[in-house]
């Protein structure tokens, strides 16, 4: 098994209400797993968020804390509800009603990776799903929400930046008519999940720094989006996907050349989005 379900990276202080995690960057796969698996080590990867880990890793830097999954999406995906079970993958499973992300096999634990492609030779005993979710998912998700209310009670409200990254052909059926193609998709559950001003500095932050941005389309949120994001509440909980062109080879899934500028230049936006959360007696102190 995986050896933890995650990593938190934790600031000296923590100065501001913003906490960074990223639930699809993990990278540790059992090599029974892969042995089990009926593709390679390296197609295995392609739902990966690769490298997002490192991206935002400055985050603890400017004061905010960065949870970090350890258990590969495709041994296990966090961005999912807990009961998101795929009777198409585990027996003795009940067929949901009408949710189309357990029909496409992209469950809490998921039956293919990108493009559809099987990751199993036969079925997984409802058992061995359930001590999968015991073991990553439901430790995870108590650590995330621990932080949140501890941020909370310190500063009043929570801001969840969840990171992702997309494939770069995601976005081909959106650009249309010569429009500057997104590099970053904020989502916000349109509108439910945070409230607008919030976004509306986290796209600034991001375009600032010259990255073309949009919202919602094609990736609004997940499970992290829609549970955590409860603005009435002042916890809210804001999506992020960059295009992976940007910082990594899509096909041999390595770092490009210049990964360490493009994480400076995205530290930059990371520290300009801590600076939304913190007081405004202490950025006047500053």
């Amino acid at each position: 098994m995986p050896k933890r379900a995650y990593s938190l990276l934790r600031p000296q202080c923590q100065t501001s209400s913003v906490v960074f995690a990223s639930p699809h960057s993990g990278c540790d796969y059992p090599e029974w797993f892969l042995r089990r698996s009926l593709l390679n080590a390296q197609t295995i990867r392609s739902s990966e968020d690769a490298y997002v880990d490192r991206l935002f890793s400055s985050a603890p830097e400017y004061g905010a804390p960065f949870l970090m999954a350890e258990a590969p999406r495709a041994f296990l995906d966090l961005n999912r509800a807990a009961d998101e079970l795929d009777p198409a993958l585990i027996r003795g499973v009940r067929r949901p009603l009408n949710n189309p992300r357990v029909a496409s096999g992209l469950g809490v634990i998921p039956r293919v990776v990108a493009n559809g492609r099987p990751i199993y030779h036969g079925k997984l005993a409802l058992d061995e799903a359930n001590r999968r979710i015991d073991s990553y998912w439901r430790p995870y998700h108590a650590r995330l929400q621990t932080l949140l209310d501890d941020t909370r009670a310190s500063f009043g409200r929570a801001i969840l930046i969840d990171c992702h990254s997309m494939p770069h052909e995601a976005l081909d059926t959106l650009v249309r008519g010569g429009a500057p193609r997104p590099e970053v998709v904020l989502g916000d559950r349109f509108g439910a999940s945070a409230e607008t001003d919030i976004v509306d500095e986290i796209e600034s932050a991001f375009a600032s720094a010259g990255f073309a941005v949009s919202r919602n389309a094609p990736f609004a949120g997940a499970y992290v989006t829609q549970h955590y994001g409860r603005p009435a509440r002042k916890q809210h909980a804001i999506q992020i996907e960059i295009d992976r062109s940007l910082y990594m080879n899509e096909a041999l899934i390595e770092p490009r050349p210049d990964f360490e500028d493009f994480r400076a230049r995205l530290a930059g936006v990371i520290r300009d989005i801590i600076a939304i959360g913190t007081p405004r007696q202490q950025l006047a102190a500053e």
